[in-house]
């Protein structure tokens, strides 16, 4: 087989992560091997960089200052949102063959695989020889067949530090805490908070996750159990929880409803749902001290909290996303998969459409039947994930002083 000569254009798009520059430098180094690879461009802002001609040359770019920004958090190319149709993907086909660009990698989630397999489609229709390849992205867990993503591991790690730090200072100072983490469709992430837990008595007490539905009166006699056990309680719940017909419940409870740019209930960036559940509780069980978290932003690209794991898989997603292209000539998306019982990553190549515009959802077997908290085999699978030099707190364990009567 012919060696297929031009450049090279990687982008990245949808939400950042913490490792996700890692893939992109993954995809600039390893490209810059292979003679056939006349230049490497990196579009700005993603799809959007492509249909405005924003491209900056990644083939000048020194080695040290790309290994600086692998280990930075965010979107060194920047992201969008736009969410491509064939029309879209049309204009940027022809913008990629105008620059000569014969291999395309695109790092993102759900709706950037569907991206690639349009662009794919409309190449092999134009009999352009070109090759496509999407590398995975999400701190949602929740691409079709991975057994992880990149980014999730980071995301993961920040959520569980995040509610152990929740629950050294519920304990201090009793009273119900409600943190709300991302999850539209998938609860991985909430899920992951249950790491926090140590002793017996630590949160998060309740977890709830978008795959079982919601109900505020179960909810309310949940939080009401464990407080009355603990003299506290701490929750974890996607943002995306719905009730048993599908209805968000930050829709359900909320008297204004925000919508995003695709539609969908705006549950990022707002702390409506915490503060609608915490407003639940001080109102049906008369506990006074309530108070909700909303995480948004903050789990994707805070600095100085990755999992090294998390960040080593980041970096050779792009690397395969290159071998595969340029030694095997094939299109396709690249896939983690975990082949031993403890913890081993493999790479794979699928067929796109196994990926495109598909989600992942939470399995049985991570969630407890009651769909308050999540089970052992949870644990077991994203420990791995978040990383070596997993912090853990610590008690006070001196006696108690007696009191002297008189």
């Amino acid at each position: 087989m012919s060696r297929l000569e031009g450049k090279v254009l990687v982008a990245q798009g949808g939400g950042p992560t913490a490792v996700i520059n890692q893939s992109i430098v993954g995809v600039t180094l390893e490209a810059r091997k292979f003679s056939q690879v006349k230049a490497v461009y990196g579009a700005i802002h993603g799809v959007r960089g492509i249909i405005d001609e924003d491209f900056i040359d990644l083939t000048r770019e020194t080695t040290h200052n790309l290994e600086q920004v692998a280990d930075t958090p965010s979107s060194g190319l920047m992201s969008t949102r736009d969410k491509p149709d064939e029309e879209y993907c049309a204009r940027m086909f022809k913008i990629m063959q105008k620059h000569d660009i014969r291999y395309f990698f695109y790092v993102g989630g759900n709706d950037s695989s569907d991206t690639v397999r349009i662009v794919n489609e409309q190449a092999e229709s134009a009999n352009y020889d070109f090759r496509a390849i999407h590398i995975p992205k999400t701190i949602d867990n929740d691409l079709a067949v991975n057994d992880h993503c990149p980014g999730f591991g980071s995301a993961a790690r920040f959520v569980a530090q995040a509610f152990m730090g929740l629950n050294l200072d519920n304990r201090a100072l009793p009273g119900v805490l409600i943190g709300v983490v991302m999850g539209r469709h998938a609860g991985f992430l909430t899920a992951a908070a249950a790491l926090a837990r140590k002793y017996v008595d630590d949160g998060p007490h309740l977890v709830y996750v978008p795959e079982r539905a919601f109900s505020t009166e179960r909810f309310l006699a949940d939080v009401d159990r464990v407080y009355k056990e603990h003299g506290r309680c701490i929750v974890a719940v996607s943002e995306g929880i719905q009730d048993e017909k599908g209805e968000s419940i930050a829709a359900k409870l909320s008297k204004e409803v925000e919508r995003d740019a695709h539609g969908n209930v705006q549950l990022s960036g707002t702390g409506a749902l915490g503060d609608l559940l915490g407003d639940e509780v001080k109102s049906k069980l008369k506990i006074k001290r309530v108070r909700s978290d909303t995480f948004g932003y903050l789990q994707r690209s805070f600095l100085g909290v990755v999992s090294n794991r998390d960040a080593h898989e980041a970096r050779e997603v792009g690397e395969i996303a290159v071998q595969y292209a340029m030694w095997d000539n094939v299109d396709g998306s690249v896939v983690i998969r975990r082949p031993v019982l403890n913890y081993g990553a493999s790479y794979d190549l699928v067929n796109i459409r196994e990926i495109a515009a598909k989600t992942r959802h939470m399995p049985d077997e991570f969630i407890i039947p009651e769909g308050n908290h999540v089970t052992t085999d949870f644990l077991n699978y994203c420990r791995p994930l978040v990383g070596s030099n997993f912090p853990e707190p610590h008690r006070l364990r001196a006696p108690r002083v007696p009191k002297i009567e008189g």
